[in-house]
């Protein structure tokens, strides 16, 4: 790019003052007029920095408990004017007003405020800054005479540049600088506006416009496949336990489709109030149990497909003891998410350096915010929702009543259904699977690989469906293999010849009235 500027003069405006006073005494050497404010004033002052205060600039003091500060023609007449054209620069002559060659501000903790536990509306509502954005955006508007710096990351680089090159600045940096500060004001007002429209007003629950501002947590070495670049972003203020907002303790960088397995095995984990461990492949379940302590939960889930556990990911939903962290490490595991872990059981899991070790906060069940899926050049957006059945919701189909040991384990398979891709069929007994077919063009088949996958664990089981039964086959392929009793939404225009398959074999049948597609 063949613009660039030569800058003289600085307004530094900022709310984080990390690095702040090296840069302004950088500045200042290089003989670059320094103006500021409030409390950005103060500091540099006291480091014997000289500055040019902007209320003396506009002839009005800071006023409203500062909301006012730098709205004002002085200063925003030196920002906006372009410098090749004549009459701004002769208008700005006859006021008095001195062109700003470079704004550096950062607004309010408005993210950070509000993830403060407890923080009230006015707090929040006095962390959204004003001026601030208006002086960004203004810069970035006029980049080819301005520069804008919105972050103490680019102090260094930004010096380095004045230094080297007689206090110019390219037309390359100016460019970069003003996209970033663009996308800094355009982030600053999305939490904003997630965060008051459920405070202040009641929205539609799909809006027009759909703003969400995401940060970037880390790149990564690659995407699904190593062809592809990738890198992990967050919500900006999140309420609930989820892998976004866990901490790492141990083992190597996670993958992209680390982030995947855990994000599911995790949110599998949470639908169960029993201690429960999920061992999880590709975003399935390969085995799924719930017990009176977590250690035991998590070897009947491993016993459910020890074959298929190679390699796996493994969520649960109490603090990992040291025994259990003895029994995982016989096994290569990629990763373990849990919502604390032993000291001691820390000090075990240790000795497999590569092993992604993952804490997250104490556990809870929210389903707020929205599930998205990508496609190309657009959207998917759905409310985030696992449903809730109880036996007061299952309607019996069949001749034979379930007896209460089926219908816990029933209840129990339908909610391993709802965290594993479709066409989903879970088979059961008590409180841990013992067969799982998943994703599957046709029911049937997932019927048989549950069978198959069940290394003959299958009878006495209970078989869950996530949509209905087109039609008999799959319950007779239930019945070879000993299931007794079948949950089901029900629906299909061959119901009846469902349930009379399920007569025949004296197998019991309820309908949910719930489909739990996974795609």
């Amino acid at each position: 790019m063949l613009f660039s500027v030569k800058v003289k003069t600085a307004l530094l405006s900022v709310s984080d003052k990390t690095g702040l006073v090296d840069f302004a005494r950088a500045l200042h050497k290089l003989d670059i007029t320094l103006i500021s404010t409030g409390g950005t004033a103060k500091l540099l002052m006291e480091n014997d920095l000289p500055v040019k205060l902007v209320s003396d600039l506009t002839g009005y003091a800071e006023m409203l408990d500062d909301r006012v500060k730098t709205l004002h023609p002085v200063i925003h007449g030196g920002i906006l004017a372009l410098r090749d054209k004549a009459e701004h620069m002769k208008r700005l002559e006859e006021l008095n007003i001195l062109p700003i060659d470079l704004v550096v501000v950062n607004l309010y903790p408005f993210q950070k405020t509000i993830s403060k536990e407890n923080v009230s509306l006015h707090d929040a509502i006095e962390n959204i800054d004003v001026g601030g954005p208006a002086l960004i955006r203004a810069a970035a508007k006029n980049y080819q005479h301005v520069g804008v710096v919105v972050s103490p990351s680019r102090y260094d680089e930004l010096i380095d540049e004045l230094n080297k090159n007689a206090c110019m600045l390219s037309g390359n940096t100016l460019a970069r600088l003003s996209v970033e500060a663009f996308q800094h004001t355009a982030e600053y007002d999305s939490i904003i506006f997630n965060y008051l429209g459920g405070k202040i007003a009641q929205l539609e629950e799909f809006p027009k416009f759909l703003t969400m501002g995401f940060s970037k947590i880390q790149d990564l070495r690659y995407g699904e496949n190593s062809y592809q670049r990738a890198a992990f972003y967050s919500e900006p203020y999140i309420d609930q336990p989820c892998i976004s907002n866990s901490k790492q303790l141990q083992g190597k960088e996670l993958s992209f489709n680390n982030i995947l397995d855990l994000n599911d095995a995790l949110e599998l984990v949470k639908d169960f109030e029993k201690p429960t461990a999920a061992v999880v492949k590709h975003t399935n379940p390969c085995g799924v149990a719930s017990s009176g302590d977590i250690t035991t939960a998590y070897k009947k889930a491993y016993e459910a497909d020890p074959m298929s556990a190679f390699g796996c990911i493994i969520a649960l939903n109490r603090k990992m003891p040291a025994e259990l962290a003895v029994f995982i490490k016989q096994f290569f595991v990629e990763a373990v998410i849990a919502p604390g872990f032993e000291p001691e059981a820390l000090k075990v899991l240790s000795e497999k350096k590569n092993l992604r070790i993952i804490e997250t906060r104490p556990l809870s069940r929210k389903d707020t915010g929205f599930d998205l899926k990508k496609v190309v050049g657009g959207l998917l957006v759905q409310t985030r929702h696992t449903p809730i059945l109880t036996e007061k919701e299952l309607k019996t189909v069949s001749r034979r009543e379930p007896s209460a040991e089926e219908v816990r384990s029933m209840l129990f398979a339908f909610k391993v259904c709802c965290h594993t891709k479709s066409n989903s069929i879970i088979l059961a007994k008590e409180d841990v699977t013992t067969g799982i077919g998943a994703g599957q063009m046709s029911r049937v088949d997932s019927v048989k690989i549950a069978v198959m996958k069940s290394h003959g664990k299958s009878k006495g089981s209970v078989m869950a469906s996530d949509a209905f039964f087109p039609f008999r086959d799959g319950i007779d392929e239930a019945a070879k293999a000993g299931v007794t009793a079948v949950i089901q939404p029900g629906g299909s225009i061959r119901d009846q010849e469902v349930i009379d398959a399920v007569n025949e074999h004296g197998m019991a049948m309820v309908f949910s009235g719930t489909r739990c597609f996974k795609h």
